[in-house]
């Protein structure tokens, strides 16, 4: 069974040049050109990933990310015209997965979908390979690696994949530094990180937000300045 991709941009020649690739390698596309067309598919259909423009005619594609964010953990890949890290930093805050600066090449469109759907379906058994029980515990955290449930103090945490594997990481390097880097490198695999790269950095503080946790008092996830960041043991 295919894949289902939302590609949602109000730029035709973008859209289609989308869709050609992803059908080429056997995802089924569903494709608009307005954000509230896109919301009806998304009520009626199951998707597996989302990429949305940011400029839409009618609603924001940061609207339509808080949207789906609110009924789904699916990835979503959002596209920006500006190559301007307030426009990135916003969309990975509301529960973007990655992002895209346009103009780009549709091979990188690509193999971004691949990697993101490669770990939701990891961590989804549900969406794709088995995968090995584990349940991680830690100070009231509750990490179900099968399952895809996480839990704080007995209430759901809902992260988004790119959350959950961020804090997955950290608990299964307790006691040690994980740099920002190495955290991006584990993501995403790939050699778009540089040192004023802000990925990391917005996911760690919208984890801290949803776990009640800070930066100056830490119980959890806790920076070390110039190197990285840990879970103590």
């Amino acid at each position: 069974m295919s894949d289902k991709v939302l590609v949602v941009d109000d730029e035709h020649e973008i859209a289609d040049l989308i869709e050609v690739y992803l059908q080429n390698e056997n995802y089924e596309v569903l494709k608009f050109y307005s954000a509230k067309e896109a919301l009806a598919c998304i009520e009626a259909m199951e998707v597996d990933l989302a990429i949305l423009d940011i400029m839409l005619p009618d609603i924001s594609g940061f609207t339509l990310c808080q949207k789906i964010r609110e009924r789904h953990t699916y990835p979503i890949i959002m596209l920006t015209a500006k190559d301007e890290e307030i426009d990135k930093i916003t969309g990975l805050t509301l529960g973007a997965d990655d992002y895209i600066t346009k103009p780009f090449r549709p091979l990188e469109v690509v193999a971004r979908v691949k990697a993101q759907l490669r770990r939701y379906k990891k961590y989804n058994p549900g969406h794709g390979e088995d995968v090995e029980k584990d349940i991680i515990l830690h100070s009231g955290l509750v990490m179900n690696i099968k399952t895809h449930e996480c839990f704080l103090n007995e209430e759901p945490l809902t992260l988004t994949p790119t959350e959950f594997s961020i804090l997955r990481i950290l608990l299964e390097n307790k006691g040690n530094v994980v740099s920002a880097e190495d955290l991006f490198h584990k993501i995403w695999k790939d050699e778009y990180y540089s040192k004023s790269n802000n990925t990391i950095t917005v996911h760690i503080r919208h984890l801290r937000e949803k776990m009640n946790d800070t930066v100056e008092n830490p119980k959890y996830i806790k920076t070390i300045w110039g190197v990285g960041y840990k879970i103590e043991n």
